[in-house]
């Protein structure tokens, strides 16, 4: 392999990397460690469905009203672990939390399979 070859091969990865990144197919995420740091773990489904179950000790906010509560959220750099019932709102709301520099956020995905992650 000649020295184009091998710097074409590398940007590949670097995109491949960067792609998956985006996507959310990063590394995998240890969630029992982030509660070990004191990580916040963010409801964002309803009310009324937050009442029919949730992981002891969340938070609820709904994804539809984060952005005006997000003084509920103290320290940007603290890890907030999103959930609710699928992983569709989750991710949409980790993806505001990043949007407004909140730097240590992941996407739990189900809250009733996230309470099984993070014993």
């Amino acid at each position: 392999m000649d020295g184009r070859e091998l710097l074409q091969k590398s940007n590949e990865l670097e995109m491949l990397k960067a792609l998956k990144k985006l996507l959310g197919f990063g590394p995998a995420v240890n969630y029992s460690d982030l509660m070990k740091q004191g990580a916040v773990i963010l409801d964002v489904r309803t009310k009324g469905e937050f009442a029919n179950g949730h992981i002891p000790g969340s938070i609820n906010i709904s994804v539809d009203t984060l952005v005006g509560n997000l003084n509920k959220l103290k320290a940007k750099d603290k890890p907030i672990i999103t959930c609710c019932a699928s992983g569709m709102r989750s991710a949409s709301a980790t993806s505001i939390l990043k949007s407004k520099a909140y730097t240590n956020v992941h996407n739990g995905g189900a809250w009733n399979a996230l309470q099984h992650k993070i014993k």
